[in-house]
């Protein structure tokens, strides 16, 4: 049974027993962070991320690390205590125990529920930065909706949400299945059909990176997609939605582009 933190009921404080282990479990992943903490990364990663908050200076490979080892020293972890874990880190003004929220989930997608894809969208809204943003959309809310097909609607809410990092979740929770060379192309085109006009950089971004990852499976709908919006597409989209289509197919493609009014 989900936690009803995730539905904004009785806050997981009011249970000692479960709240223990979460405590004590936020305690010796902070303290393994803090093992292997890099000072001078620490700035370099704060400026680089434009980040309002500390960081450690942790690599993400160490963070992942400390994350999986905590996970086995209290395994098993229940849903309800995985939420609570989440949220305590979440909160956190710490960039490596924010990023070890996002981790845990990651570690866990596939046992996310319907009714956590509410906690999931308040973390991305909650977001700053794509450190945080893309692994929620792409390897937490994307797996969910996968196997939970009745929630493609909250992602076309997303897709017009007025809050940008919220919409380039919306396509990048599709990223999985095109990946692999299955998943929802007519949404995604939907999606980006309705972004192609954007002006904001991570919203072109996130377009061209879905359109390059479908082109390794299926470079026939890129190709056919790009040369039919050669007019909209911005630089930074087209660039990356045509880098991986085979030699011909691109070169055509670039001189078309380059040829343009």
């Amino acid at each position: 049974m989900p936690s009803q933190a995730l539905r904004g009921g009785e806050s997981s404080e009011r249970r000692p027993g479960r709240a223990s282990k979460a405590v004590l479990l936020v305690r010796d992943l902070d303290a393994a962070l803090r093992r292997v903490a890099d000072p001078v990364r620490a700035v370099n990663e704060k400026a680089y991320l434009k980040s309002p908050i500390e960081h450690y200076g942790v690599t993400v490979p160490a963070t992942r690390s400390a994350v999986k080892h905590v996970l086995g020293v209290y395994r098993p972890l229940s849903h309800r205590q995985l939420v609570d874990v989440v949220q305590r880190l979440w909160s956190s003004p710490i960039h490596e125990q924010r990023m070890a929220a996002v981790m845990l989930l990651e570690q866990r997608s596939d046992e996310m529920e319907p009714a956590d894809l509410p906690m999931i969208e308040r973390m991305i809204r909650g977001s700053f930065t794509w450190a945080y943003v893309d692994d929620l959309a792409a390897s937490v809310a994307g797996p969910l909706v996968e196997r939970r097909p009745e929630l493609a609607g909250e992602l076309d809410q997303w897709a017009e949400d007025d809050c940008f990092w919220i919409r380039r979740s919306a396509m990048l929770a599709l990223l999985g299945g095109l990946r692999r060379g299955k998943g929802d192309w007519k949404r995604f085109v939907r999606y980006a059909d309705g972004m192609l006009d954007e002006k904001e950089f991570f919203i072109r971004k996130a377009i061209g990176w879905v359109l390059r990852e479908t082109s390794k499976k299926r470079p026939d709908l890129v190709r056919r997609y790009v040369a039919s919006r050669l007019d909209r597409l911005a630089g930074l989209t087209f660039r990356a939605a045509v880098k991986r289509l085979p030699a011909a197919d691109r070169e055509e493609l670039e001189t078309a582009y380059g040829s343009r009014p």
